[in-house]
């Protein structure tokens, strides 16, 4: 996904520092995959086991998907 895609900042400020700009940081993207990731491996049992890259790609791929919705203003 492009940065032009990447939703924006997840948490934009209005008090800014000498060469800090609002879209420094975390985009709505990454603050997705986490929020993806963190019920992901919170569902996980003790005996489960998934590749690191398999949930992170599915993560990003949650991200993704709720990121098109919004663009869609699906309710």
């Amino acid at each position: 996904m492009s940065k032009e895609n990447d939703g924006g900042p997840a948490f934009p400020s209005i008090f800014t520092q000498p060469g800090v700009r609002a879209e420094d940081g975390m985009s709505l993207r990454d603050w997705f995959a986490g929020m993806a990731l963190q019920g992901t491996l919170g569902a996980l049992g003790e005996n489960d086991y998934l590749k690191a890259a398999f949930v992170a790609r599915a993560a990003y791929a949650y991200a993704d998907a709720m990121l098109k919705a919004r663009q869609e203003k699906c309710a």
